[in-house]
């Protein structure tokens, strides 16, 4: 699975690293404390066992004699595993000595070549009491007196101690890491979240631009970015000379293209009538398709600068009151569900089209033709590209037409009804001009039973005016 979003990334991989940092840190703290815990209570024995030595005597009846006092009183609770031993050896024949902590029991002692002597003549070595204790016995042999009368010094302590340090560290630890750890990927993750906020402000930015709600990358925006919002409104400002360019140069060639035709229509006037019959109806069809595809190329050339909007309620009500002068036998009805609707078109690509089916419908209704205007879905397809959508309906009460009269009619130059005056492209123009604008065109049978025609055109937002 690949990450697109860059926020995510930089999360997911700060949450990871913090994990396996966590961790990490951790074992190795944990670790250092458990020797650092287990030197500690080596050093503990070794000092408790120099004690029992400085407190151990022969006297003069030839026996071991003292009382180690450690300051300790697990030295002196049976069972505890804390104990001192004080062994004679060699000659030495005398009774030896333990706290009262060990009872009658004794430790067994392992031999030398098991658990040698360290340099300082010591050895330290894990066993287990008569009672089951799991301790560390510290032990050296000390000569007493000039006479080299010797014994073996013995002190033990209970494991559990120093293992249950290190089991209170280590949970006190981990719980202080994960409360750490979880506290540190918030503040991380707002960190983040506000260094990449220029992105995603950007990306907000360009998306206004892309609704047409603004012409040019608004806000300020940090060194790192400014460089890109700076590019893109370059690229912004490039795209609209181009349509400038292209508008211009539409005019031009719609403007050499008039005088021609005109002089071709004026012509046909002179010329006997089946002639000029024929010179009018092709000319007036090269006419309209000239204008099609210069419509279409000017289209193009502006449909992704999102520079034009139109109101759509005005011109909509000066075609209807065009189409009611025009045709005074017949009702038009308009219907704005949402008023304000702005459509990101050219004002006369929206008169050409609505324009083109108000005649159609006027032509074949029989008493009225009604207009619905509404905000719309995103057409198939056009999802996420834009927010804002307008569909305008188109309804007349003739006969309608049927599937397969539908598709006939949106061919180009077809007339299903030869009686009535046309050239046949004004559908198929409607057609071409939607498609032009990303939109969406649709011929189906209305309520009553005539032709329905469903736009859905492209919008912007009110504050975009």
């Amino acid at each position: 699975m690949v990450i697109r979003s860059v926020t995510a990334r930089v999360l997911l991989l700060a949450t990871l690293w913090s994990a396996v940092a966590l961790v990490v840190i951790a074992v190795v703290i944990s670790a250092l404390y458990a020797k650092s815990a287990e030197r500690a209570f080596t050093d503990l024995l070794r000092a408790q066992l120099y004690n029992v030595i400085n407190s151990i005597t022969i006297g003069d009846d030839n026996s071991l004699q003292g009382n180690p006092q450690l300051g300790d009183l697990r030295f002196s609770q049976p069972e505890t595993g804390w104990y001192w031993i004080v062994e004679p050896l060699g000659t030495f024949a005398a009774t030896p000595l333990s706290s009262s902590s060990l009872g009658v029991s004794n430790i067994a002692v392992p031999s030398i070549l098991n658990v040698p002597f360290n340099n300082r003549y010591e050895r330290f070595y894990p066993t287990y009491d008569a009672f089951g204790n799991h301790v560390l016995v510290a032990e050296t042999e000390v000569v007493l007196d000039s006479d080299g009368r010797a014994a073996r010094f013995r002190v033990s302590g209970n494991l559990s101690v120093v293992d249950s340090d290190i089991q209170g560290f280590t949970r006190n630890l981990y719980i202080a890491l994960v409360v750490f750890g979880v506290l540190s990927l918030i503040v991380n993750g707002l960190a983040i979240l506000f260094g990449l906020r220029p992105l995603a402000d950007a990306r907000r930015a360009l998306e206004r631009v892309r609704q047409g709600e603004v012409e040019r990358l608004e806000g300020e925006f940090p060194r790192e970015v400014r460089s890109l919002t700076v590019e893109m409104n370059a690229l912004i400002d490039s795209n609209r000379r181009i349509v400038e360019r292209a508008r211009m140069q539409v005019g031009n060639l719609a403007h050499s293209l008039k005088t021609p035709i005109a002089v071709l229509l004026n012509e046909a006037r002179l010329l006997d009538k089946p002639q000029a019959e024929v010179v009018r109806s092709q000319s007036e069809a090269m006419q309209a398709q000239v204008q099609s595809y210069l419509n279409r190329a000017r289209i193009a050339a502006q449909r992704e600068s999102l520079l034009a909007r139109t109101e759509a309620e005005p011109v909509l009500e000066r075609l209807i009151r065009v189409m009611r002068r025009l045709n005074p036998e017949k009702t038009f009805h308009l219907d704005i569900v949402t008023a304000g609707l702005l459509l990101a078109m050219e004002q006369q690509d929206v008169e050409e089209t609505v324009g083109n089916l108000l005649e159609n419908a006027a032509r074949h209704s029989e008493t009225e033709v009604r207009v619905t205007v509404a905000p719309a879905a995103a057409p198939d397809g056009n999802d996420g590209v834009r927010r804002n959508w307008v569909e305008i309906v188109v309804e007349d009460d003739g006969p309608g037409l049927n599937p397969d009269e539908i598709k006939e009619a949106l061919k180009r130059g077809r007339r299903l009804d030869e009686s009535k005056p046309g050239t046949g492209l004004g559908l198929s123009i409607v057609g071409e001009v939607t498609r032009e604008y990303q939109g969406r065109f649709e011929l189906t049978r209305g309520a009553t039973g005539g032709l329905k025609a469903i736009l859905t055109l492209p919008g912007t937002a009110k504050d975009a005016a």
